[in-house]
């Protein structure tokens, strides 16, 4: 056979929901536009084009003339659509039902709006499982990309994946095409000639074979340095230059193109995979850092290249355990799932039924629920989008289900950790408790705006902080992958990597030394003297008329001393607020205790006027970016004037309030940066007991959205800030 070789460029276009319109914008300046604008002269090749649902439904409300030229592209057979899961979820992730209705719903939308049924589909974020094959070929799918490394993982050699092959489950084939490393690193980082070479050895050594790349389509001008260098430096036309100028060996086809023109190479069985760089963000820190330095020392032995396919990583449901808020969504996310398929199955309204599925989906997408070389779980609009979505879903639910305006308590395994979680709700919030860790409250959700107030993040390390730790370095000058650039977008990051001891959530009880300043808690310098903020509390629900309570309680200690800590939680029908009663009982008579209640609210961003704390008089304290400290008060607020909402936290008796931001030192696609993630909010106590070694407080947290609040004229600055 005459030297020859099959390449499938198979482009995957993504933007997650709840990500910026002005991100969506620049990504379509800067990448999908240019790319068509590129490839539509280039008559001779053929690719095979992803776009995620929520992608393609902004082009066609922002840029219908992007698919119009699709559509043409399409008919002349230049084009290959493929399908996939609706909003980009990882599919390990779903319950079958939902996999499938992804699929199959995307691929609806697809034949109306393009007039074409996908028979292939993209892997999100290449995250495999055997048992995937069948729910895949249910939904109608013939053909997928993953990567080589998938197949490397199964035992077979890099050099011998040279087409792709059949995979099995329940009688069910799917074929699947391994995506070359080697390309996705090349493509387009390096020049076009070594990219030509390699393909040019495997056509000698593998006649008819069929190649694959597989990759983001960001990485053609969205990524940093790559707009320069793939249209202003020309990379891109002179890539498409020699593919053509090499038709007459190196055939650029679509997927489905090669498949009717190769046979599959065989049948094989993956392995639980993704691709190389996932599997290793999916371990602990520690475990990942060992494997970095373990992969850098064999990479200089010369036993490397037969060692190397036995150097693994770990599995991708392994963020939520690695991430405790990646659980809680996803834990949510199953929670409105099997609700919707109750619903389902006993006929509930379909139009209705329709719309809650379409937000569950969308709550599906996979962004946040994982972090790499991208932002993920560290960006709290992605998180943010999430919960909106499924908070909508929940409340559409109720209300179809004529439990809205009720108040309501249950108590499930709600997060699948063996123990049992607590919901209350009524028509304007629901309040998610955990006795088992410390009796913490870890989601508050207000309908109105469909916002989780603690979707919060904990600071932890991560295996990039060697690097931050290390300072900036200096690149080569080349344009490089994001996997390895080190790029440091502020100053002084070193300085500001931090740790929290424990998750970042609401009602969580400290005592401190009567020392303790604002400074030393912000720092983590003062101590945890207590042993109430992660040991179980014994837990009762109390339900009456138009009330619930759920009552929690823990015979501890601090300092040694034996202390019985109750608080109780309540929630009264239709009304945006939430009365939490403390009492602490056996204290020493004569011995002052410092006793502090942490809050964590979230998603609502610091660094503007119109988000900021006041005081009960409605003087302004600060932005919510700023370091507060207020002494004898009886409370304070925060407004987000953006969500129209505002949480004023009132205490019963007089109060000190510390409050402060929570910032995060984490990685993002463009660098290492600074994230705002939440605002501390501490009321506390230097406490003395009464003749009955008691001391109570009770503190009401209201959620006001209202569409026309009123900002607050008085400027007067209260308390000092830090």
């Amino acid at each position: 056979m005459t030297p020859n070789v099959h390449l499938c460029l198979v482009l995957h276009n993504h933007q997650p929901i709840g990500n910026f319109d002005g991100v969506f914008e620049q990504s379509y300046q800067d990448s999908y536009l240019p790319f068509l604008d590129v490839f539509e002269p280039y008559e001779a090749l053929q690719i095979s084009l992803h776009t995620s649902g929520p992608l393609m439904m902004w082009l066609a409300e922002r840029h219908p003339e992007y698919l119009d030229r699709l559509r043409l592209l399409v008919e002349a057979g230049r084009v290959e659509i493929i399908g996939g899961p609706q909003y980009e979820p990882i599919l390990t992730m779903l319950p079958g039902r939902d996999r499938i209705g992804q699929i199959r719903t995307y691929s609806q939308w697809i034949q109306r709006n393009l007039g074409v049924t996908p028979a292939g589909m993209w892997t999100p974020e290449r995250v495999w499982e055997s048992s995937l094959t069948t729910d895949v070929v249910d939904a109608g799918m013939r053909y997928t990309v993953l990567d080589d490394y998938h197949f490397q993982a199964a035992g077979m050699k890099a050099e011998d994946l040279t087409s792709y092959y059949l995979v099995e489950d329940q009688g069910r084939l799917l074929r699947i095409f391994p995506g070359s490393e080697k390309l996705r690193y090349t493509i387009p980082f390096r020049p076009v000639n070594e990219t030509v070479d390699f393909l040019r050895d495997v056509a000698h050594r593998h006649p008819g074979a069929v190649m694959t790349f597989g990759d983001d389509g960001e990485k053609f001008g969205t990524w940093p340095d790559t707009k320069q260098h793939v249209y202003e430096g020309g990379w891109l036309r002179s890539f498409f230059d020699a593919l053509t100028e090499n038709q007459d060996w190196l055939h650029t086809v679509s997927m489905a193109e090669a498949i009717r023109r190769v046979p599959a190479a065989g049948k094989t069985y993956l392995p639980d995979c993704s691709y190389r760089e996932m599997t290793e963000w999916a371990l602990p820190v520690e475990a990942q850092e060992t494997l970095e330095d373990v992969t850098h020392a064999l990479e200089k032995s010369s036993e490397w290249p037969r060692l190397q396919e036995f150097v693994r990583g770990g599995f991708w449901r392994n963020f939520k355990t690695k991430y405790e808020e990646t659980n809680e969504m996803y834990s949510r996310m199953m929670h409105v799932s099997t609700r919707l398929a109750a619903a389902e199955a006993a006929g509930m309204d379909g139009v209705a039924l329709a719309e809650i599925r379409d937000h569950l989906y969308r709550g599906q997408c996979n962004c946040p629920y994982w972090h790499g070389a991208f932002g993920g779980i560290y960006l709290p609009h992605l998180r943010n989008a999430i919960f909106e979505h499924l908070i909508q879903a929940d409340t559409l639910l109720q209300d179809l289900e004529g439990t809205l305006e009720t108040v309501t308590a249950t108590a499930e395994d709600y997060d699948f950790d063996g123990q049992q979680e607590i919901k209350m709700s009524n028509e304007h919030l629901i309040a998610w408790l955990d006795p088992a860790r410390g009796g913490r409250l870890y989601e508050l959700d207000i309908r109105g705006i469909n916002h989780n107030l603690l979707a919060t993040l904990q600071r932890r390390p991560e295996a990039y902080h060697r690097k931050v730790l290390a300072g900036p370095g200096c690149g080569d000058g080349d344009v490089a992958s994001i996997h390895d650039r080190v790029v440091f977008k502020q100053e002084n990051l070193d300085q500001l990597v931090q740790y929290d001891q424990f998750p970042r959530k609401s009602l969580v009880d400290h005592f401190f030394d009567n020392e303790a300043t604002l400074a030393s808690v912000m720092s983590g310098e003062s101590l945890e003297r207590g042993d109430f903020v992660d040991l179980p509390f014994e837990a009762k629900l109390r339900r009456g008329g138009d009330r619930v309570q759920t009552h929690m309680r823990r015979d501890g200690n601090a300092w040694g001393i034996p202390i019985t800590l109750t608080k109780a939680v309540t929630i009264d029908a239709n009304s945006d607020k939430l009365s939490v009663t403390y009492l602490l009982e056996n204290l020493p008579p004569g011995q002052p205790l410092h006793f502090a209640i942490e809050w964590n609210f979230a998603g609502m961003p610091s660094g503007a006027d119109d988000r900021y704390f006041s005081d009960v008089d409605g003087n302004r304290l600060g932005q919510l970016g700023d370091a507060v400290d207020i002494n004898d008060t009886r409370g304070i607020s925060l407004s987000d004037r953006w969500l129209k909402l505002d949480v004023d936290l009132r205490c019963d008796r007089e109060s000190n309030i510390w409050a402060f931001p929570i910032q995060t030192v984490s990685q993002s696609e463009a660098g290492f940066e600074l994230v705002h993630q939440s605002v501390c909010v501490m009321p506390h106590w230097i406490i003395t007991a009464d003749a009955d070694g008691r001391w109570a407080v009770q503190i009401e947290v209201t959620t006001r959205v209202e569409s026309d609040c009123e900002v607050p004229t008085n400027q007067a600055i209260a308390g000092s800030i830090v």
